[in-house]
């Protein structure tokens, strides 16, 4: 089987090669094979695997999260409804995490409103509400 460099599988992964060797730290990447001069030779689909991490990461899966669904990607005995389940709970995950920004955006947007911007800091609304010790869905 073909190896490749460390630069290479960079290149064809469009990475840093600092993250290559991060996900082999993490243990998200076999280590790969040295030469006989002690450089990383990795199997050709490497590259196809650190894309795969890089996109279940564009879907919000944690580097935890694709540790586990490689493993199951690569367990004979592994069902999709495996798969299924860790994508429904990543899905409640950012829907329960979209609610809370859209709160904190309404939040902020009436305390953005309140401010003149005009005047010192002393009299900023936006400060003397982070500075308080009420929760800001109990004011508005």
């Amino acid at each position: 089987m073909p190896e490749l460099t460390i630069g290479q599988v960079a290149k064809a992964a469009r990475v840093n090669i600092e993250t290559l060797r991060y996900y082999e730290r993490c243990g998200l990447l076999e280590p790969p094979m040295r030469s006989e001069s002690n450089y990383r030779r990795y199997p050709k689909d490497t590259a196809r695997i650190v894309l795969f991490i890089k996109r279940a990461q564009e879907l919000g899966f944690t580097l935890k999260e694709v540790r586990e669904l490689l493993s199951l990607r690569n367990a004979p005995s592994a069902q999709s409804k495996e798969i299924k389940e860790l994508a429904r709970i990543k899905l409640v995950d950012i829907n329960d995490r979209i609610e809370t920004l859209q709160k904190m955006s309404v939040a902020l947007a009436k305390l953005v409103s309140q401010c003149s911007g005009v005047g010192s800091v002393d009299q900023c609304a936006i400060l003397q509400a982070i500075e308080s010790e009420d929760r800001f869905e109990d004011r508005f």
